[in-house]
């Protein structure tokens, strides 16, 4: 049978388990056997004897050891801004790059950031360092944090000794992620906002306006013209359910996101937002975007390539895209290549399939996936200014139907005043 040309190094670097951080965290006050400086740090150990041995092995005194109650909830309980993640990454890959220690390094990062959250995550990863910890163990109690794909990386490079320059690359994945959220956010900013204030807008109308043109129409006895007496019917309907209507639409609203967290709703969601016209095929390109960036990082640093697969299959951020992913993974692990295993699932554009194949055929896979990934948010950032400079008009033109509508048909019966007032013709 063929092998994969990525199964030598996915069986010469198994992905490793961090057992440690399922066992017990015990706080410690030790001395250095040599030097007698004091020592405050945690460990991990399965018992407070193992503990003990262990920090008699690495020649440290125990002065006084127990067991952190609690601990975890509160290192792992907060997130952080991703800005602040790309800060945090970019200026530790300058300064370990400069040569300074690692544990000189967080120090320094913890002493100038102004996140609380961000530097008591800091001050912990530097403790554990010091006590003995990995950056990447270390980095794997705090999972909101630091995610798979970032520890993935981060022991990726320390095994290959090239820390600093996965660190600088993990950071310009971030940047280009966090500079991509905030095109989508300030392109879906406006319309959002022009919605909420026509909702609120026709909502005050149909409320506090029409009901006193109905009662003016009322008193002439005449039969009013059509849409008039729709509007004064709508506005009846509302004024007399708002109290029942308002916690029904938040109820349904709450349903909906509530139904999208399930499997089903979930994978029911993201089958039809990418299928949506115009918005679906943003959607798409931004899941393709990131899929092609977080392999092509993966790949780059020395991540094993089921391990990659596993981690993007994670991070696609659509069902539809990681059912595509695992299963190409069998079919990558019996020995297929990659383009060949994606290019069997119609979510992935055969465009994409072609360069993945000639990054294979070539050795420079992370470069190909790296240039798709570029081509693919410059797609979406044109696609989005397009969109945002049709929506514009889209949403006045919307605006003025509804208000404009509203408007008219209240003021219909005044064209036929004179019908309204001698409805016998006088």
């Amino acid at each position: 049978m063929p092998h994969s040309p990525y199964e030598t190094r996915r069986t010469s670097n198994p992905p490793v388990t961090h057992t440690q951080s399922f066992m017990p965290s015990y706080l410690y006050i030790a001395r250095e056997a040599a030097g007698g400086r004091e020592i405050r740090s945690s460990i991990d150990a399965a018992s407070e004897q193992a503990a003990i041995a262990n920090l008699l092995n690495r020649n440290l005194l125990v002065v006084s050891i127990q067991e952190k109650i609690g601990r975890r909830g509160r290192t792992a309980g907060g997130r952080v801004a991703l800005a602040d993640l790309v800060v945090f990454t970019r200026q530790l890959a300058t300064m370990i790059d400069a040569g300074l220690a690692m544990v000189q390094c967080l120090q320094g990062l913890a002493d100038q950031t102004n996140n609380k959250i961000m530097r008591d995550v800091i001050h912990d990863v530097c403790t554990r360092v010091e006590g003995g910890d990995s950056f990447s163990m270390a980095l794997t109690k705090h999972p909101k944090v630091f995610t798979r794909l970032y520890v993935s990386m981060v022991d990726a490079g320390e095994k290959g000794g090239l820390l600093a320059e996965v660190l600088a690359r993990l950071a310009t994945y971030l940047e280009n992620t966090a500079r991509l959220r905030k095109k989508v956010k300030s392109a879906m900013m406006y319309p959002t906002a022009v919605t909420i204030i026509a909702i609120a807008i026709t909502t005050f109308l149909l409320v506090r306006v029409v009901p006193v043109f109905g009662e003016i129409y009322q008193g002439f006895g005449a039969e009013l013209p059509g849409p008039t007496q729709f509007m004064i019917s709508l506005s009846n309907l509302l004024r007399h359910n708002l109290l029942f209507i308002a916690p029904a639409l938040a109820l349904g609203v709450y349903g909906w996101f509530a139904y999208i967290k399930t499997k089903p709703g979930r994978e029911f969601w993201d089958r039809l937002r990418i299928r949506m016209p115009i918005f679906g095929s943003i959607a798409h390109k931004i899941c393709l975007a990131r899929f092609a960036r977080t392999l092509a990082s993966l790949v780059r640093s020395g991540v094993p390539i089921l391990e990659v697969l596993n981690i993007v299959a994670n991070t696609s951020g659509n069902v539809v895209m990681e059912k595509a992913i695992r299963t190409a993974a069998g079919d990558i692990e019996r020995g297929e290549g990659i383009s060949n295993a994606l290019g069997k699932h119609a979510i992935f554009p055969s465009m994409i399939v072609r360069m993945m194949t000639a990054g294979e055929q070539t050795g420079k896979l992370d470069a190909m996936l790296e240039r798709v990934a570029d081509f693919l948010d410059e797609e979406i950032e044109t696609t989005l200014s397009g969109l945002t400079s049709l929506i514009e008009p889209l949403l006045i033109v919307f605006l003025g139907i509804v208000i404009g509508g509203i408007v008219i048909c209240m003021f219909l019966p005044i064209f036929k005043m004179s019908q309204i007032i001698s409805p016998s013709g006088r």
